[in-house]
């Protein structure tokens, strides 16, 4: 065919999928006016308020209590805070409210997430499954210390080795890992990483519910496998397309271009190029749009040949409802009702809706049904709850909108008594008055308002009231009434979500300060790690010296002797002056260790740290002497430990001992197997006597020092076997994967040497496998301490995500 009839079918054939993609939009439009139309309609005849009424007479017969001095006082001395999960959860089962507040919760989310109908016996079969699992998992040890927290990787891997997608966990948790470090300052990354998280999560529980306990694991771990893959590649869309284009991260015509890239993607079913970038963002944007499009390819290749438009039209229908929704302003005082929630509807209940169309799921009998309907009260909810924020950031929603133009403007709709016939619409409407859809419902939207007021105080909270709920002072009076006085309203997610939040501020604050740390504790201990030539002394020792200090000043990260500070100094309370001998003598025996590694008789290597190694500057016997001097260095740093107590120094010294001829020994067993081919067990063996023991002296000495208990010096000693070996596997990984300008010393050298390697074992992925293992196991370790240690968290993740 002729070029020219190429490019003028492409364009015919661009011309037909933006028909079709407007065409979805324009129905998606038309249905949900027919919604809107529908909801002011109960509005205006205010029919919704004696339902209401009613309902909530049925509900508080289960949430409002009789008054009574006793059980306020009992419960107020022993109900603790929420913000513990695990410890609430076990208060609640303690008092017998657990089962009827996660079925609450479960109820909801199987409602929210799943467009499921309450009233199934299939459904509520499934709920009381979860709720099992739920309780089994937060009520298996009264010990909650022992708990990891909700954002753990060792819990992800954990459940992922379950099922059997071990590879699935890792390839996201790395992506996980990208993400945030390549967040923009001016998005909420917590939030935006909890959205990501959510979305991950909500996509393996659609899956989750397609299956039974008849479904063979292989088939569960493959569609496992899948789910982990496309809910990140979806979820994505949320921080890298949502929330940037919703931040100021970049500027109105980068905005632009950005929106028209995604546009003609989702036309075309083909991610374009960047082209010439016009904005200062070239580097981010790169990243993302090469983020973006394997997502984008990856979804477009998981669908069935009959699912695929369909997925294209309702992500285009979505995008575009948030197009228009974020083109509004709030300086613009003509926009109509319908302008204000049409977009909202579609955009809220699409967002769902393209859960299903993404897994190519069969066909569920009144699913996108009640999703349509359903997606408004939850927008509501989270507008009402955001919109403090959302007027700071000049945002439009209905109740931004409304608090601004509400007296110039009598035909503005109220969005929140709009909020109630929502309620009123999905009880008895959608849901056909179910018993426990009334309860859900109602308990979600009390609790909304009990979080509110506690989050504004109570003279906030009535001015707001006054402005949103003085039009309807009968339903008003009930609902404040509830608010005052329901108990039991509470929901697990909202809890889970607080605890993500806190848990990811709290990450990056630890992520920070570990980075700090290792920062300003190097350069302490680069200082004071050169060894001084007094006058006078001897030509050949002098070379010696300078032959160490060359060794020394490689661009080494130090990590054994920051190790030994940190725990010493912050864990331990030591004097940092006193435990410098410590540190320098961990550094000078690691150092000669290094030396007498790179000897020609041994890996005969030729850079290190970046530099040319020692017997490369000078000679091999100046090398091996040097090794020697700096060992016999270190034990006299040791023995000058003098503010400790002289039997812990003795003991330190005997341990350091053992430990470097263990060392000695590995370094023994490694060059005895050159060229051989090893078992697993051999390499984690060699592995650990060469780097697994360092850790674990550069934790156990101070431990030493500090005279702590047996218990906790067996979980030291856990937890550096298994980042120790973690740490090798990562070199090995580094070493096959990795460049010399970025390692500081070339790489493959073990595959040029024929070395065996958990890489030519047990290749890449299995190396990732195992690596994650005993990342794991480490993890384990740390939950299993008296207390929480974070600098060492930081360090095993920093093991498992360097670059070099």
């Amino acid at each position: 065919m002729h070029p020219m009839n190429n490019e003028l079918a492409a364009v015919q054939l661009s011309f037909r999928h933006e028909d079709r993609a407007n065409q979805a939009y324009v129905q998606a439009e038309q249905k949900a006016a027919g919604y809107f139309a529908s909801l002011q309609e109960q509005l205006a005849a205010g029919s919704h308020v004696p339902l209401l009424a009613q309902d909530f007479q049925i509900w508080q017969k289960h949430h409002v209590q009789p008054f009574s001095w006793l059980s306020l006082l009992v419960r107020n001395q022993r109900k603790p805070d929420s913000k513990d999960v695990h410890r609430y959860l076990q208060w609640l089962d303690a008092a017998g409210k657990l089962d009827s507040y996660l079925d609450r919760s479960i109820s909801y989310i199987f409602m929210r997430d799943l467009g499921k109908a309450l009233h199934s016996p299939d459904t509520r079969q499934r709920i009381d499954r979860v709720i099992q699992d739920t309780k089994k998992y937060f009520l298996s040890t009264n010990d909650t210390r022992r708990k990891p927290g909700l954002v753990s990787p060792a819990l992800f891997y954990r459940w992922g080795k379950k099922e059997k997608v071990e590879p699935a966990v890792i390839w996201v948790m790395n992506k996980l890992k990208r993400v945030a470090a390549n967040l923009p300052k001016e998005l909420d990354a917590e939030q935006a990483q909890r959205k990501l998280l959510k979305i991950i999560l909500g996509v393996i529980l659609h899956v989750d519910d397609e299956m039974n306990e008849m479904t063979p694991a292989d088939e569960r771990a493959k569609r496992f496998d899948a789910a982990i893959r496309l809910g990140y590649s979806y979820g994505l869309t949320y921080p890298f397309i949502d929330d940037l284009l919703d931040s100021q991260a970049l500027n109105a015509q980068e905005k632009r271009q950005y929106s028209e890239l995604i546009r003609e993607a989702l036309l075309t079913g083909q991610v374009p190029e960047i082209g010439q970038w016009k904005g200062t963002n070239v580097s981010m944007i790169r990243y993302v749009h090469a983020e973006l499009r394997e997502a984008f390819e990856y979804i477009s290749h998981y669908q069935k040949n009959e699912m695929q438009q369909t997925f294209f039209d309702q992500a285009y229908v979505f995008f575009q409802s948030q197009e228009t929704d974020r083109a509004k302003t709030l300086s613009n005082a003509h926009y109509t009702n319908e302008e204000l929630y049409i977009p909202i509807i579609i955009k809220s209940s699409s967002s769902r809706l393209i859960v299903r169309s993404v897994l190519s799921s069969p066909l569920d009998e009144g699913f996108d049904l009640r999703t349509f309907y359903y997606g408004i009260y939850n927008q509501l909810a989270d507008d009402f709850a955001d919109m403090n924020e959302d007027m700071q950031a000049g945002a439009v929603t209905p109740y931004t909108y409304y608090l601004k133009y509400r007296d110039l403007r009598p035909d503005l709709i109220n969005p929140y008594e709009l909020y109630w016939a929502v309620i009123a619409y999905l009880i008895h409407e959608v849901y056909q008055s179910d018993p426990k859809t009334r309860e859900v419902i109602l308990a979600r939207a009390v609790n909304g308002l009990k979080r509110c007021k506690e989050r504004l105080g109570q003279e906030e909270y009535d001015k707001l009231m006054h402005t949103f709920a003085s039009g309807q002072p009968e339903l008003n009076r009930l609902v404040q009434n509830m608010v005052r006085k329901a108990n039991d309203v509470d929901f697990l997610d909202k809890l889970l979500r607080d605890e993500v939040v806190a848990h990811l501020r709290a990450d990056k604050q630890e992520k920070e300060e570990f980075q700090q740390t290792i920062r300003e504790v190097r350069e302490q201990i680069n200082v004071e790690l050169q060894i001084t030539k007094p006058a006078g002394t001897p030509e050949m020792k002098a070379t010696l010296i300078d032959a160490a200090n060359y060794s020394l000043q490689g661009d080494g990260k130090r990590l054994r002797p920051i190790l030994t500070w940190v725990m010493g100094v912050r864990e331990y309370g030591m004097n940092p002056s006193a435990i410098v001998p410590l540190l320098r003598s961990l550094e000078y025996m690691h150092t000669a260790s290094l030396i007498f590694d790179d000897l020609p008789s041994q890996d005969n290597a030729d850079v290190r740290r970046g530099r040319s190694t020692l017997h490369q500057v000078h000679n091999s016997a100046t090398a091996e002497l040097t090794g020697l001097y700096l060992i016999q260095r270190a034990i006299g740093e040791q023995s000058s430990l003098e503010r400790f107590d002289p039997e812990a120094v003795l003991s330190l010294i005997r341990y350091s001992a053992e430990k470097a001829e263990d060392m000695c020994m590995g370094q023994a067993m490694d060059l005895n197997s050159r060229g051989k081919m090893l078992t697993l067990e051999e390499l984690n063996m060699i592995s650990f006597y060469k780097t697994g023991l360092a850790f674990e002296a550069a934790l156990v000495m101070p431990a030493i020092l500090a005279k702590v208990d047996e218990r906790e010096m067996a979980c030291l000693k856990k937890f550096a076997y298994h980042a120790g070996i973690a740490f090798q596997i990562k070199d090995d990984l580094l070493d096959h994967e990795g460049e010399s300008s970025v390692l500081g010393k070339p790489s493959g050298q073990d595959a040029k040497n024929n070395n065996s390697t958990f890489v030519s074992i047990l290749g890449s992925d299995g190396a990732q496998k195992q690596m994650w293992e005993h990342f794991y196991s480490a993890s384990e370790a740390l939950d299993e301490m008296s207390k929480p240690v974070p600098f060492l968290k930081h360090l095993l993740d920093y093991i498992v995500g360097r670059e070099r």
